[in-house]
């Protein structure tokens, strides 16, 4: 596992490597400076980052959320104190473990791997609306395609739909397919 910690604290960089020596053979990346620091995680490749800020002002924690939010991986950040906004604000930078006063290394394998399950079941729901999204878009593209066969040909909501079936089976296409090209087609003839 390839882990990336930012801290600008050796010694509280310290604490967080000594709570992953459980794991088995990490590759641990220390990063102490905050310039260029999403280039250089970005070419580190970690399966998760690690960020401790002890006691953040509002403009390095929004820096730190930005940077969280061009990541697509799982994050845990550990903070001294916090807020309600600045918890609010770690959710949506996409934050997976927001730990307010809990830097300890003995906690740090559990942090870590409910870092990882967060951001891995908050992934699955993405991809989840991601497709919902996506089946919803092709249904009302055929549902289209059916109005504009129904309305050019005469047909009922049956028989359209028949007819984009069989045009889909006889060119070897999805439904879908035929129903954006009749809808691109008629889009391009006018109204």
């Amino acid at each position: 596992m390839k882990i990336a910690i930012v801290d600008e604290s050796a010694v509280r960089a310290s604490i967080i490597e000594e709570g992953l020596a459980e794991l088995d053979n990490p590759e641990i990346h220390i990063l102490t400076e905050r310039q260029g620091l999403l280039a250089r995680i970005e070419e580190i490749g970690p399966d998760i980052v690690l960020i401790d800020l002890g006691n953040p002002s509002r403009d390095i924690l929004e820096e730190y959320f930005a940077v969280s939010r061009a990541l697509a991986r799982p994050i845990a950040m550990f903070v001294d104190e916090s807020d309600d906004d600045a918890i609010a604000a770690s959710i949506d930078a996409g934050v997976s473990a927001y730990v307010v006063d809990g830097l300890a290394s003995n906690r740090i394998k559990s942090l870590l791997d409910l870092a990882v399950r967060r951001f891995n079941a908050f992934a699955r729901l993405q991809s989840d609306l991601a497709e919902a999204k996506g089946k919803l878009a092709e249904r009302d593209t055929v549902d289209r395609a059916k109005r504009i066969l129904m309305d050019s040909k005469g047909l009922s909501e049956p028989e359209a739909y028949a007819e984009l079936r069989r045009k889909a089976m006889s060119s070897n296409r999805r439904i879908v397919s035929i129903a954006e090209a009749l809808v691109t087609a008629h889009d391009l003839m006018g109204d």
